[in-house]
């Protein structure tokens, strides 16, 4: 992988054909109304074309307002949203998907994710059969999921699924590298979202990477993106400051060498920053 060959626009290609951005704005925290919006439109006019947010976000209208207000054409911009563990079930993950859809206010979603495992075995089989049913309408063009564990997505692909899922997002950086979840997904197909790359900001003072990113005149945030690109992960950098938004993208004009790569590797000490749903039964 060489700088030259990616740019904002990259994307990969996922199994359901679609094509998926490889770095999008997470909107996790970011208040609904104007604070959404700004971040999204500023985001957008920096050349991001993926934004990433979910019903338990409480910001899917103003993600959608943001997206009319930027010009750009709808089929331009890859929009992913959640199904939360309150809507499991298979007519609930309907209707739950029908209320995202009114409050984006579009016609159809790029991503449909299972935000979490955590509602038990039975629920979320239902919910996955509504996930299939949701694309035979039209409705969504993708359908994945989120925090899964090995076991989650096991006990999902020996149900025999009409449509596997085409990205498992879950927490990854260089603290919490989550290699077993990693290594069976790409076996299986499944593309790795990073979500919380940047670990809530709680290690961007890790001495070893700030090391790094001197090394290339870059931030700790902007190595660690960088890190999870080169990884083949999709990353998705939240902030709500437009210098930061517009520096998280700035990630293609150099590489980290197989030896930084290593080092970041190795920092891993198992962090959560946020919840664990991959633990869940």
């Amino acid at each position: 992988m060489t700088p030259a060959r990616l740019t904002l626009q990259s994307t990969r290609l996922l199994s359901s054909g679609a094509k998926i951005p490889l770095i999008g704005l997470g909107t996790y925290l970011i208040e609904p109304g104007k604070q959404t919006e700004d971040a999204v439109l500023w985001a957008l006019h920096a050349g991001y074309r993926h934004i990433d947010t979910a019903s338990l976000y409480r910001n899917e209208a103003s993600v959608g307002n943001a997206i009319r207000q930027s010009g750009i054409p709808r089929e331009k911009i890859f929009v992913t949203t959640k199904l939360f563990n309150n809507d499991h079930g298979y007519d609930k993950a309907l209707a739950a998907c029908n209320l995202s859809l009114q409050k984006l206010g579009l016609d159809y979603i790029d991503l449909y994710l299972i935000h979490s495992p955590k509602p038990g075995p039975e629920l979320r089989a239902e919910s996955w059969k509504a996930l299939e049913t949701l694309v035979e309408q039209g409705k969504v063009k993708s359908i994945g999921v989120s925090n899964y564990g090995v076991a989650h997505l096991k006990e999902l692909l020996a149900s025999n699924p009409r449509i596997k899922p085409a990205v498992n997002q879950v927490e990854i950086h260089p603290w919490l590298t989550r290699n077993d979840i990693v290594k069976y997904s790409e076996e299986h197909g499944i593309a790795i979202e990073a979500y919380s790359p940047l670990s809530h900001g709680r290690r961007l003072q890790d001495p070893t990477v700030i090391k790094i990113g001197e090394q290339y005149n870059k931030s700790a945030a902007q190595v660690l993106i960088r890190w999870s690109l080169q990884r083949g992960h999709v990353v998705l950098p939240k902030s709500i400051h437009k210098e930061r938004i517009e520096q998280n993208a700035d990630v293609y004009d150099f590489e980290l060498s197989e030896e930084d790569v290593k080092i970041l590797d190795h920092l891993n000490d198992n962090f959560v920053s946020g919840w664990d749903p991959t633990v869940s039964k």
